[in-house]
């Protein structure tokens, strides 16, 4: 896993950065808390964090208030280390947005198993986000289905009532007559059938 070292005391930041590597993970280094959230402003920044308290530029805290502020659906994972001890700065330090606290001098086998801890939340988190967003496609994807659907039945409705009017117009056009218009019609060859009878009879 890529993991942020924001820590200004080049020793402890050595020692951390050789255990996280036999560790087999990437590590970015930063010396103070300016370089710090600059790299965690990064398009891909390190999902883990371990932020010292004091530093120069900016501290733990403030740059754990503004790594709040930024909107993510997957917020990193950060691990406060600090010199001060008790339970007023741990929780100061829990307010300011820590997921975890350690207190210096951080033992190797420690911060191996908090990180351990940590990624295991980030995976959880990146499963559940991606969850969210296949069951955000598939509710886009079932919205046009029946938009298209929709569409398409719109469509064969206008075809069919073009259908009926071109029918209406073409009986119009060829005045198909009734029954009553057909015995007219037929009259007046009846009264010559019956002429040409009495005529015949009278010859």
């Amino acid at each position: 896993m890529k993991i942020l070292i924001a820590e200004d005391d080049l020793t402890s930041c050595a020692v951390l950065t050789a255990v996280l590597e036999e560790g087999g993970h990437e590590v970015v280094v930063a010396t103070n808390g300016i370089e710090a959230w600059q790299v965690l402003q990064q398009p891909h920044a390190p999902r883990l964090v371990i932020l010292d308290w004091a530093m120069p530029g900016m501290d733990g805290p403030e740059v754990l208030r503004r790594l709040r502020s930024l909107p993510t659906d997957c917020p990193p994972y950060v691990i406060m280390v600090t010199a001060r001890g008790g339970n007023l700065n741990i929780v100061a330090g829990l307010k300011a947005g820590a997921n975890d606290y350690m207190t210096k001098p951080v033992e190797p086998d420690e911060i191996l198993a908090r990180v351990e801890a940590g990624q295991r939340i980030i995976e959880m988190e990146l499963l559940n986000h991606r969850r969210r967003e296949r069951a955000q496609i598939l509710r886009v994807e079932s919205s046009l289905h029946i938009t298209a659907l929709r569409d398409a039945l719109a469509a064969k409705d206008a075809e069919l009532r073009r259908t009926q009017d071109a029918l209406s117009a073409l009986e119009a056009r060829l005045q198909i007559p009734c029954w009553g218009d057909l015995r007219l019609l037929s009259e007046p060859r009846h009264r010559k059938s019956a002429h040409s009878r009495r005529k015949a009879r009278t010859e």
